[in-house]
């Protein structure tokens, strides 16, 4: 056995098989994250939903109080005055034919895109090169708005994506294994209540099936999913 998978099972020994409330689960997850870097924590909420079914989707932005801990790097597609309002709230890229040309020849030196309106009819043509990696702006998701200064700073400020997939599980950043249990426990928390707030209308019988957190390398760990305030108070 590698030295990896030995620190995997000693991490798993660890985990209860039973749900925990929220701020035992970070300090567990905290605990358990023994790489040699930040790793990344995740929730993934399992959720009674049938995203086959148009009134059953789930797909929203939520910005986490305590941030990310991700580094993001924002383009934005736009001109004039929004192309220089975009420059000061320290866009990374900005531009329009040659920006356009770049993402053309696979160059992806940005985390997230932000276009004006007026920019659409170009980027749209960028659909299939965007769309799958995530990155195609969206007026729902506030990354379609002539507040480009705005969105920029949302996005660099903490503001992550939220989607359930085919399953139904909405896979959600929450912070790094650097932050401190109550950080981690308010951003988890911050998720918790969108997601809560987006139920679709059309889903039926129990809407929260399970939630787990994890950091990149560690073992899941099971949330108390019936714990939906105060979620940074101890057991």
């Amino acid at each position: 056995m590698s030295k990896k998978s030995k620190k995997y099972r000693e991490a798993i020994a660890k985990v209860p098989a039973e749900p925990i409330a929220p701020l035992a689960a970070m300090n567990l997850v905290k605990e358990v994250a023994t790489a040699a870097f930040d790793e990344t924590v995740t929730a993934d909420f399992r959720l009674g939903i049938d995203t086959r079914q148009a009134d059953q989707q789930l797909r929203g932005t939520v910005s986490l109080p305590n941030g990310s801990g991700k580094t993001v790097r924002v383009a934005v597609f736009a001109e004039g005055e929004a192309a220089r309002a975009a420059e000061e709230a320290g866009a990374d890229i900005v531009g329009t034919d040659e920006l356009m040309a770049q993402v053309q020849a696979g160059e992806f030196n940005f985390d997230a895109a932000v276009a004006t309106p007026d920019q659409m009819g170009k980027v749209g043509r960028l659909g299939k090169i965007l769309g799958p990696r995530g990155l195609m702006p969206n007026p729902k998701l506030g990354t379609v708005t002539n507040d480009v200064a705005k969105a920029i700073n949302e996005l660099k400020g903490g503001r992550v994506e939220y989607r359930a997939d085919r399953y139904g599980i909405a896979h959600v950043i929450i912070g790094k294994a650097s932050f401190t249990p109550e950080q981690l426990a308010e951003n988890y928390g911050a998720v918790y209540d969108e997601i809560l707030r987006m139920k679709p209308s059309a889903a039926k019988g129990k809407y929260v099936k399970s939630i787990t957190v994890a950091s990149t390398m560690g073992p899941g760990i099971k949330v108390d999913s019936s714990v939906t305030r105060e979620y940074t108070e101890a057991e």
